[in-house]
């Protein structure tokens, strides 16, 4: 089961391709800058980080058109965003990669 397919599986109700795709990228690119801060990232993820780009994925695609919320309180709902991007959370777990000079 590829990526795209698995995460039509957290979100049936979006029939566009192309973003879920672009949300794909963008966990993926995110992983890998936070894997590799010093060198240049492979073109592929590490198979142990598919989980976490699905769920990178997820929450970009939940806080569209709120980017940069840092606080929003309405009818008992209180939301409040680590970061305009990716919650440092989801990031943490991900062990950067050195290399020897």
């Amino acid at each position: 089961m590829t990526q795209l397919e698995i995460l039509k599986m957290y979100i049936p109700e979006e029939t566009n391709d192309e973003l879920l795709t672009q949300l794909l990228d963008r966990a993926k690119t995110a992983i890998n800058n936070r894997r590799y801060p010093v060198s240049t990232p492979p073109d592929t993820l590490e198979a142990r980080y598919n989980n976490k780009q699905i769920e990178i994925a997820i929450e970009l695609y939940n806080k569209q058109g709120t980017e940069g919320e840092q606080q929003h309180n309405e009818s008992g709902t209180n939301r409040v965003y680590e970061n305009a991007g990716i919650s440092e959370s989801l990031l943490a777990d991900i062990v950067p990669k050195g290399c020897v000079l």
